[in-house]
């Protein structure tokens, strides 16, 4: 001992002053900074095993951020590391890995070279970003849908730009009080210390943009850079010096504060991000953004700030809109209203109005109210963000089949007199990004199953029995037990955090068994997801959890948005039941859930538990990442399941309908008891002489080759850019010719106002005696009034006749003008004997016009 410890102990010495040490890393480990910057790391196992070999205690208390770690090293570890022949190998192989992958002639290159679609370029904004557990960005499921977008367009080569906001806390980390209460802890987090780094000019100084708010105050708005492969993430930020305090506080903490907060945070979002991409890509010189992807309706004052900026280029309201439009999609996420970001009409207002003139801050020519009429709903109280989305978004969508579906009958209101069938709403299902969910010892598997193709292209896993059963099982006991020890030990961390003492957790050491049956269940802890439903008869889990042949056990996660206080009290319920001495090694709740527990989770559970209120779940990704690897689906037939259901390959647990709650819950959980006990369980412990479940083997086989590829984000990148980013694309040129936008509107004015004089004044079967297997002819007489025939669309509407008159699985045929042109006529193939109810239509038809619904206009013959 020193002797200034041996003094130290002596007196209480008060600081004179202190000093910040740093270290400075030696040149031959500088491309470990090169490689810490680009977040390509976090989806390349060899890349985060170096990090990880420099110090495992430290990568580990730092949150895996290499940025902190290399910060933090001492110096004499950065000596050593420097000289150390075998770490400077794999140094060397990593930095000329990513050299080559950033090099890389990629699927979107190869796709539209040559033609006007490689002149596409997107922005996509959201407000969180999971890419990363250490770029605290994101709460949950659609900021890691929107990490895992990122990273797959940089692995296919779109031309994406990420727009998000940087939080100085980000989201709270979880912890759970003695009652099994959640706790919310929140952490600084110095942008210095995150893998981003600022944007700057040609001087150097880091790039700022501002937004107007209320009172004539300016909030200013600091732009950094996070680079995820071949692609770039902006973030915003207010916590700088150049603003009063409260506008620091704007992007203080993911999803916190009150309405108002929300609306700052969305205009910084919008707003700000708009006019921040704009000025990155002028800065790095490369084309402006062409498409603008809102995922989710956050981000829906983009669209108003993209108004403003049209008429100032010359544009009418009514032609920019139509611009914005035109280059627009709109994603949504959410299957109930309660979801929407809805805001008090007054507030709303407040916030985009020009001070003391009634005219609109963003759209300075233009009176608010017209402005504000694009986010009205039928309460004239609020202020729908979601329908801010639809009306600047002529390109839209949900995420998943169904979830579709409940989109498009969601929100029909703003498509009358159209039926839901046709409101303008697609859809294009959720993935997850593959490099980054699949676990290590599952890789050569998929190569095997995928037959060493490429997988951000392929979209068929053809050798399903690539690998041998008994390899296959070897392979997933390894996953189970890696996450059996994390979880014992997550569980013990978690009881010392709620107060108990080292010598009475003796018991957490064999808590779960790697060799149980392991279900896994992980969630936003909301109503409709029913983290509880497994609970509605704990005398009969607990008997399934305790049973001596056939035992099962379950993890559990999630966390409650902290004002939730329903959501956390189901929490509560669940940590309770998972304290029970009787099931407390069967049952285990881990806290805290983030990216790097849900790797183990998602790729260590035999079987994923999705339970929801159908058509409540837009989505569900968690499921996909467990199929990856090996796990097997136990599901409500909702969101992503619903799609792709196929019970060979998993299960499906019956939902009730026309029930009240209580009686549905009562019956799904006896269902979801039922299917465990009778097939699961006796499926997974019927073994062959060498102890491997066979019928199992096989179902896991073909789970992962059928339906994995499906369910690859690098499949729904692709979709977005061949469905909705290209066509986007196209449009936005189209309107980018000069007058194209005030033509198009004036189209639309003279449609609309000649629309009184469209009529079918006729409509009959030309065909004397329809045969099955011969052509249908359907003709109409149909009067224009001043409209031409290249203003419209005529269409042949056949389906079954309903008890009410309605046509029932109505399809629509195209007919062509004949004659004098007031005859319209089409063959229809009609293959089998029935009977068939028609009628006939005019809509609205123009090269900009992507639905009819978008006007509101149709015309059918007079009764």
């Amino acid at each position: 001992m020193s002797a200034f410890s041996q003094a130290a102990r002596v007196w209480r010495v008060k600081a004179y002053n202190s000093v910040n040490i740093t270290n400075v890393v030696p040149e031959a480990l500088a491309p470990l900074e090169t490689l810490a910057t680009n977040l390509r790391w976090s989806w390349r196992a060899e890349a985060e095993s170096l990090f990880e070999s420099i110090d495992p205690e430290l990568w580990s208390s730092t949150g895996r951020n290499p940025v902190l770690l290399l910060r933090s090293l001492p110096a004499s570890r950065l000596e050593a590391l420097a000289h150390d022949d075998d770490f400077l190998r794999r140094l060397k192989l990593e930095s000329e890995d990513l050299e080559n992958y950033l090099a890389q002639d990629r699927w979107f290159a190869k796709q539209t070279r040559g033609a006007e679609d490689a002149e596409t370029s997107i922005a996509y904004f959201s407000m969180e970003f999971g890419i990363t557990q250490a770029l605290p960005v994101y709460s949950g499921g659609l900021g890691v849908l929107a990490g895992d977008h990122m990273k797959s367009a940089s692995d296919l080569g779109a031309p994406i730009t990420g727009i998000g906001l940087l939080y100085t806390y980000g989201y709270f980390s979880q912890t759970l009080s003695r009652e099994g209460w959640q706790q919310e802890n929140y952490s600084a987090h110095d942008p210095a210390d995150l893998p981003i780094s600022q944007v700057v000019d040609a001087e150097g100084r880091q790039l700022r943009v501002s937004v107007a708010f209320p009172e004539g105050r300016d909030v200013q708005v600091a732009v950094w850079k996070a680079q995820v492969g071949n692609v770039t993430l902006l973030l915003l930020g207010t916590d700088i010096a150049e603003n009063p305090e409260d506008f620091r506080t704007i992007t203080d903490r993911l999803y916190g504060g009150d309405a108002e907060h929300r609306v700052k945070q969305e205009l910084v979002l919008g707003v700000g991000g708009v006019r921040a991409v704009q000025a990155y890509a002028d800065l790095a010189g490369i084309p402006r953004p062409t498409v603008f992807h809102m995922n989710e309706g956050h981000a829906g004052f983009s669209g108003v700030e993209r108004i403003g900026q049209f008429m100032a280029a010359g544009e009418t309201y009514e032609s920019a809109i139509a611009a914005v439009r035109a280059s627009t999609i709109f994603t949504t996420h959410t299957p109930v209203p309660a979801g929407i970001d809805r805001f008090d009409m007054h507030l709303a207002r407040r916030y985009l109005a020009l001070d003391g003139t009634g005219m609109c801050s963003l759209v300075p020519q233009v009176a608010l109210d017209r402005v504000m009429a694009l986010g009205a709903e039928d309460d004239p109280s609020r202020f729908n963000m979601a329908h801010l989305g639809l009306r600047l978004g002529q390109y839209a969508n949900g995420v998943a089949k169904l979830h579709g579906v409940v989109s498009r009958d969601m929100f029909k209101s703003l498509y009358a007199p159209f039926d839901a069938d046709e409101v303008p709403i697609t859809s294009v299902t959720n993935g997850v990004h593959l490099p980054t969910w699949v676990r290590g010892p599952m890789l050569p598997v998929v190569n095997a199953m995928s037959g060493n193709r490429d997988l951000s292209t392929t979209d068929e896993w053809e050798n399903e029995h690539a690998i041998g059963s008994e390899e296959l099982w070897r392979i997933r006991n390894g996953l189970r037990t890696d996450l059996v020890d994390r979880a014992r030990s997550a569980v013990k961390s978690s009881w010392l955090a709620r107060g108990a003492q080292e010598a009475e957790l003796g018991w957490t050491r064999s808590i779960l068994d790697p060799n149980v049956l392991t279900i896994g269940f992980a969630r936003r802890v909301s109503t409709y997801k029913r983290l509880t439903l497994m609970l509605q008869d704990p005398e009969r889990l607990a008997r399934i959890l305790r049973n001596e042949d056939r035992p099962v056990q379950f993890l559990i996660a999630g966390k409650a948005h902290p004002a939730d206080m329903g959501g956390k009290q189901l929490l509560q319920e669940v940590v309770r039941f998972a304290d029970e001495a009787g099931v407390r090694d069967r049952i285990v709740f881990l806290p805290d859930y983030n990216v790097t527990l849900a790797k183990y989770l998602c790729a260590g559970a035999d079987v994923w538990l999705n339970n929801p209120v159908r058509p409540q779940e837009a989505s569900g990704t968690s499921g996909m990442k467990a199929v990856m690897n090996g796990g097997l689906t136990f599901s409500i037939s909702d969101g992503w399941w619903d799609e792709f259901r196929d019970d060979e390959l998993g299960w499906t647990i019956p939902d009730v309908e026309h029930v009240d709650e209580r009686t549905r819950d009562h019956l799904e959980s006896q269902a979801l008891y039922d299917i465990l006990e009778n097939e699961i369980a006796p499926l997974f412990y019927d073994r062959d002489e060498r102890g491997v479940p066979v019928a199992w083997m096989h179902r896991v086989r073909a789970s992962m080759t059928r339906i994995a590829p499906r369910v690859a984000a690098e499949r729904m990148v692709r979709d977005y850019v061949n469905e909705l980013y290209l066509p986007a694309g196209r449009s936005a040129r189209r309107v980018a010719v000069e007058g194209a936008p005030a033509a198009y509107v004036e189209w639309i004015a003279g449609v609309s106002a000649a629309w009184h004089d469209v009529a079918v004044t006729g409509v009959r079967v030309a065909t004397a005696a329809p045969l099955a297997g011969g052509p249908l002819r359907v003709e109409a007489e149909v009067s224009l009034g001043a409209l031409s025939a290249d203003d419209v669309r005529v269409e042949a509407v056949l389906g079954r006749v309903g008890a009410l008159g309605d046509l029932e699985g109505a399809e629509r045929f195209t007919m062509t003008p004949t004659g004098d042109g007031s005859t319209y006529a089409v063959d229809v193939p009609v293959d089998v004997p029935q009977s068939l109810g028609y009628t006939v239509r005019v809509v609205p038809d123009h090269e900009l016009l992507r639905s009819p619904a978008e006007l509101g206009l149709v015309r059918f013959p007079s009764a």
